[in-house]
């Protein structure tokens, strides 16, 4: 159960929270918390896959916090009459969080991605906070091998595959909160350039993000479908399944 009010479009809850109140949540909450949660980012891309799977769609709305990562999910919460507060992407998120617990005895963990790409990520970020306590970083995961506790575990298998993976291994892993950040190593490690500021804040990342990796076209596509669905819900052909 959240302490956030959900806002449900195309059939997936997401949190009505800002950044001050979804880092506020997270990280005041990890000295007392007894039961493990886990925290998701759909985009209009993973709407869509869920609106057709719906073992996928109860795994993201079991997730304690969903936050809305891509300007659609924001465009469609409105046209919805039901506007959201804050597009939070999986990269701030990630970039956010870490500011804040350096300056506490607060570890996290960062696992997936490509070769290094885990490593060279912990790299860039104790960089820019120095006193940040990284448990552990790997590229996949032994269920062999013996971890040390952590609060926070970061995930970038990308999706859907991170969040059914952490649906399926919540209880097994050595953290308090693990979070799916999709393409987030990438970005943050330098692998993958990001859009410059101005291209994010006017919506156009997916387009960036095209034009530097064109093999991306076929899941650009998903918008059409997304825009699709939204228009039925909003005309009422489709009804929203919870």
């Amino acid at each position: 159960m959240t302490i956030f009010d959900k806002i449900f479009l195309l059939g997936v809850g997401f949190s009505d929270v800002n950044e001050h109140e979804v880092l506020e949540f997270i990280i005041t909450g990890l000295p007392n918390q007894s039961e493990k949660y886990y925290v998701v980012t759909p985009n209009p891309e993973l709407l869509v896959i869920a609106n057709n799977d719906s073992r996928y769609r109860t795994i993201l709305n079991n997730a304690k916090i969903a936050l809305p990562d891509g300007i659609g999910v924001m465009i469609a919460s409105k046209i919805m009459g039901k506007p959201l507060k804050e597009r939070i992407h999986g990269v701030d998120l990630v970039k956010m969080l870490c500011r804040e617990v350096s300056k506490k005895p607060i570890t996290v963990g960062f696992l997936g991605a490509g070769p290094n790409v885990a490593i060279k990520t912990a790299k860039c970020l104790r960089e820019k906070y120095p006193d940040l306590k990284v448990g552990f970083t790997e590229t996949e995961w032994d269920f062999e091998k013996k971890y040390p506790a952590i609060d926070i575990l970061f995930v970038a298998f990308g999706s859907p595959k991170q969040e059914i993976w952490i649906s399926e291994n919540l209880n097994v892993l050595p953290a308090k909160v693990v979070i799916g950040v999709g393409g987030a190593f990438d970005f943050i490690s330098g692998k993958v350039k990001r859009a410059p500021v101005i291209v994010r804040k006017i919506g156009l990342e997916w387009l960036f993000r095209l034009i530097i990796q064109p093999w991306r076209i076929k899941r650009q596509l998903k918008l059409i479908q997304f825009m699709h669905l939204v228009a039925m819900e909003k005309l009422g052909i489709r009804k929203s399944s919870l």
